[in-house]
């Protein structure tokens, strides 16, 4: 006879254990890749039958739509300490997001992974999760932006997609080969000299 489903949690019972298998499932990503990301792993991780995944997730995409909104709830609490005091300039505004998000990404290996797989394999759950941090990251760069303007004649949007995307791409190579075009990517010493790089290439292209 197949195996019944169990009997529905309470109260705080529900929500430790959603909360359990939501780190499992992001501790699964983080260590092994979206390729092992699977009801039968997570329940594993989580020590959980796999019939509670389903029952408060609704499966996989449920999951994936509740890994998204924690990473934007935690993206947000990161990116506070770069919101004060307010910049002064455009210029200013990028160099802290910028450097900020080279920090956010090197301690976050989940989200190594994430940006790995957007552009190895851009599944729908990458999609998912792509969509919802970039949601977060647009909003605070709205409410930071204010009246701010970058100089005249600058493509600032099409500058920005630039750097975002070198710094994911440093970070990434980083964590894979230690190194990206022959630059070393190991050490402090490394970092500081790339963060030197980032602070010169936003001074030059927002002349702040």
């Amino acid at each position: 006879m197949p195996k019944p489903p169990p009997p529905p949690a309470r109260g705080r019972d529900r929500e430790a254990t959603e909360q359990l298998i939501l780190a499992a499932a992001k501790e699964v990503l983080a260590e092994e890749g979206f390729a092992n990301f699977g009801v039968n792993a997570i329940a594993r991780r989580a020590c959980c039958d796999k019939q509670l995944i389903y029952r408060y997730y609704g499966g996989l995409d449920g999951l994936a739509d509740a890994i998204g909104a924690d990473l934007a709830a935690t993206l947000s609490e990161d990116l506070k300490p770069l919101s004060t005091p307010a910049p002064r300039t455009y210029g200013e505004l990028m160099r802290r997001l910028a450097l900020g998000l080279l920090d956010l990404l090197r301690r976050d290996r989940l989200m190594q992974q994430i940006n790995a797989w957007e552009a190895a394999s851009p599944s729908p759950l990458v999609k998912r999760l792509i969509a919802a941090r970039a949601k977060r990251m647009g909003m605070w760069m709205f409410e930071m932006r204010g009246a701010l303007q970058p100089p005249v004649g600058v493509d600032a949007p099409a500058i920005n997609a630039i750097i975002v995307a070198a710094v994911q791409q440093l970070v990434v190579s980083a964590a894979a080969n230690g190194e990206f075009s022959g630059m070393p990517l190991r050490e402090d010493a490394h970092w500081d000299r790339l963060r030197a790089a980032i602070v010169a290439l936003v001074h030059g292209v927002y002349a702040d």
